[in-house]
């Protein structure tokens, strides 16, 4: 059985584009989170035991400075685009492979506790990312 290399990497220089927008200096996490269902069937017999896997429906979670002074930073864009869809970019290594999905836009939070930076998080609804083709 021949062993596969892994080539883990740590997100420190990625990409992050709304539209036509670059937005990764507002934010700290992009996560593409797929959800799936499942369905038992159970016959009298022990051995009539069958669980089928459904579509999965995906999330972008993102988490990010809010910035209520700056009129298109991302805390006013999702504010002024709630209900929108629009595609994003993500390139967890910039430079690197790409992540192209359409994001179904909603508001996050404002404010937060004392004596901390304002942040926030949002879990948008997502069509199945896309991700560039592995080059040889």
């Amino acid at each position: 059985m021949p062993k596969i290399a892994v080539n883990p990497f740590m997100m420190v220089n990625c990409l992050f584009t709304v539209g036509a927008d670059d937005y990764e200096a507002h934010v700290a996490k992009v996560e593409f989170v797929p959800t799936s269902t499942s369905a038992t069937f159970k016959g009298l017999d022990p051995s009539a035991s069958f669980t089928f896997s459904g579509a999965p429906t995906w999330a972008a979670n993102i988490d990010y400075a809010q910035d209520w002074s700056n009129p298109k930073s991302l805390s006013n864009y999702l504010m002024q685009h709630a209900g929108e869809q629009i595609e994003v970019i993500f390139e967890p290594v910039k430079g690197g492979r790409s992540i192209t999905a359409t994001l179904s836009i909603q508001p996050g939070a404002i404010g937060g506790a004392v004596d901390a930076v304002a942040t926030a998080s949002v879990s948008l609804g997502s069509t199945t990312p896309v991700l560039e083709p592995i080059t040889p």
